[in-house]
C-alpha cells in the first residue's frame, strides 16, 4: 500500500471512529507499528490530527477530511453519478459547478462528452472551485469562468464576498451542487458557512439546480444549509439509495435519478 492510500485509509478511520490507537491501525492496514507512528507524526504535523499517547485522534470537534483525502470514498458510485448529471447537460448551456469530489467527477465527464469536442462555447463552465478550473482550463472549447474569493484549503473553493460581483452578473442554465447532506426537510448543506453561501448564489442564478449526492449523502444533515428542498429539480444518486428516502424526494416534488 502506497503512502497516500495508507493516509486516506488512515483519515477516513479516523472520521468513523474518532480515535486510533497505533496498534489497531497497523493491524487494519497490515503494516508495522513503526510505520503507523511515522504517519501519525506526519500528519500531525499537517495538523490532519492530534498526535495522543500511543495514537491519534481527529483534529478539531467539526472535522473536515481535505479534498485530496476524499477522492478514493465511494469513486465507483460518484463516477457513476457524475456521468449521468453530465448527460443532464445540453452543449451550450451555462453550467455552474460547485466544489467536492462528485462536481469534481461530472467536470471530467463534460470534459470527454464526444457533442463537447466544438462550439464556441460548447460550453461556458462557472465555478469557484479552482481544481476544477485547472481540469478544465485545458478545454479550448470550454469557456471558463472563475469567482473570486479567498481559497479554502479543504475543498480548493473560493470563498468570501469577492465572488458576489462575479456572481451578481451572470445567468446559468444549471447549477450542480456537490453536498455533504440533502433532506427534505432541512435542503442541501454544507459544512462550512461561507462555503454554502457561494453555493447557495450558483442557485440563485440558475433555471435550474442539480444534486449531485451519493447516497451516504441522503437524509443527512449538516451545518450551514445551501437552499431548501423545493429548489432543486433533480437529485442524481446512486442505487443504493433508501427506497423511502427516494419516495420522500419525488413526494417533494424532486426527480431522482439512481444509477
Amino acid at each position: 500500500m502506497s503512502r497516500d492510500a495508507r493516509w486516506k485509509a488512515l483519515l477516513e478511520l479516523l472520521v468513523e471512529r474518532g480515535r486510533l490507537d497505533v496498534e489497531e491501525a497497523a493491524a487494519e492496514l497490515a503494516v508495522s507499528a513503526a510505520t503507523i507512528r511515522r504517519d501519525f507524526d506526519q500528519l500531525a504535523e499537517q495538523q490532519m490530527l492530534v498526535r495522543t499517547r500511543g495514537g491519534a485522534v481527529v483534529h478539531g470537534v467539526s472535522y473536515e477530511l481535505p479534498l485530496r483525502y476524499k477522492t478514493a470514498r465511494r469513486a465507483s458510485e460518484k463516477q457513476r453519478i457524475a456521468r449521468a448529471v453530465a448527460e443532464l447537460v445540453a452543449p451550450g448551456e451555462a453550467v455552474g459547478l460547485t466544489g467536492g469530489t462528485t462536481t469534481t467527477e461530472v467536470a471530467r465527464a463534460l470534459a470527454v462528452r464526444g457533442d463537447l469536442t466544438s462550439g464556441s462555447p460548447a460550453l461556458t463552465v462557472v465555478t469557484n472551485a479552482l481544481n476544477i478550473a485547472n481540469e478544465l482550463a485545458v478545454r479550448p472549447q470550454f469557456k471558463i469562468v472563475v469567482t473570486g474569493g479567498v481559497a479554502r484549503p479543504q475543498s480548493y473553493e473560493l470563498i468570501g464576498p469577492l465572488a458576489d460581483g462575479v456572481l451578481g452578473q451572470i445567468r446559468l442554465d444549471v447549477a450542480v451542487l456537490g453536498v455533504v447532506a440533502f433532506d427534505v426537510t432541512h435542503g442541501a448543506a454544507a459544512h462550512d458557512e461561507a462555503e454554502a453561501a457561494i453555493n447557495r448564489l450558483l442557485c440563485e442564478r440558475a433555471e435550474r439546480v442539480v444534486v449531485a449526492a451519493d447516497s451516504s449523502k441522503l437524509g443527512q444533515r449538516a451545518f450551514a444549509r445551501i437552499c431548501p428542498a423545493h429548489l432543486v429539480e433533480t437529485l442524481v444518486t446512486d442505487a443504493a439509495a433508501d427506497p423511502e428516502s427516494v419516495r420522500r424526494f419525488e413526494e417533494a416534488g424532486i426527480r431522482v435519478v439512481t444509477v
